[in-house]
């Protein structure tokens, strides 16, 4: 990879490797079956070309320095390439936000592939913006979750950082999470805190409680951080009164939330809401590449 381009990921607290990797797959895909017959028969050998890549609807923008990745991995050199915006700005219809500069046939055989990466982490970002607006003002901010596109986690997270979202955990390994299946398996809420804090001391950890019960369980037990699941604005209030008694405990609401009612969950006192739709169910944003000079 071009350091140019490996300091950009890095700069945005993405890993060249992995990014590397996604991209190379998806490269691969489109030319699992055979090179690119259709550029290849109507772009002429060394022809070089123009393009922009244009925003068709308004939105927030994601995932550029992926798209100069892509460039490279395509054997497009990132210096063909002007970045036009920077991630995390909110673009209109028309905003041109990169212009390339580069052969034609390699452009056009990186195409769809530069557009999948950079749709699909403006629209993560877009949505994520959405709900960090509803909730301004309030002290409460919108987390993602792991329930993410497989091989893309580390830059769907970014697309929600790019929104003013915040990241939950990455993986298994850098916090605990204490869920229905962990507590049955340990024999209860205050036993799983434990048997969690015996085995890895000092490491971020949170639970998931269904009913006050189990709240109150997990506060006794010395829980900083809990997640309230599917609970109504009646609960979310009295799981918050208890936590009150308990500094530094925090919480956070999860469970089919919807945007029109963000405001006011956080408005019972939470301190997150997750939304595992940020990344699961958030639409592309349209964006589309233009050729303009051969």
């Amino acid at each position: 990879m071009d350091a140019t381009v490996a300091s950009r990921l890095l700069a945005a607290g993405l890993d060249p490797g992995d990014t590397e990797r996604a991209i190379r797959t998806a490269l691969d895909e489109d030319l699992r079956y055979g090179p690119d017959v259709t550029s290849a028969a109507t772009a002429a050998p060394g022809t070089r070309a123009a393009a922009a890549v244009v925003a068709r609807e308004p939105g927030v923008l994601a995932g550029l320095p992926v798209a100069l990745a892509v460039l490279d991995a395509a054997g497009i050199p990132p210096g063909t390439a002007e970045l036009r915006g920077a991630d995390g700005d909110l673009i209109g219809r028309g905003t041109e936000v990169l212009r390339i500069r580069a052969p034609l046939r390699e452009l056009l055989g990186a195409e769809r592939t530069l557009l999948n990466f950079l749709t699909h982490l403006s629209g993560i970002a877009t949505a994520t913006r959405a709900w960090a607006d509803a909730l301004a003002g309030t002290g409460c901010a919108v987390r993602d979750t792991r329930k993410t596109t497989p091989g893309l986690r580390q830059l769907e997270k970014y697309a929600v950082r790019c929104g003013g979202g915040l990241n939950h955990r990455m993986g298994l390994g850098d916090a605990a999470l204490i869920k229905d299946n962990h507590v049955a398996a340990a024999g209860g809420i205050a036993a799983a805190i434990a048997a969690v804090r015996a085995a890895a001391a000092g490491l971020p950890l949170e639970v998931e409680c269904d009913t006050l019960t189990q709240v109150r369980q997990a506060l006794d037990a010395g829980a900083e951080l809990i997640l309230l699941d599917n609970m109504g604005l009646a609960d979310l209030r009295a799981a918050v009164a208890m936590a009150r008694r308990y500094p530094p405990a925090r919480l956070e609401a999860s469970g089919g939330l919807r945007l029109a009612q963000a405001r006011a969950v956080a408005e019972t006192g939470v301190d997150f809401v997750a939304v595992g739709a940020l990344t699961h169910s958030s639409p592309a944003l349209d964006l589309g590449l233009d050729v303009l000079a051969c």
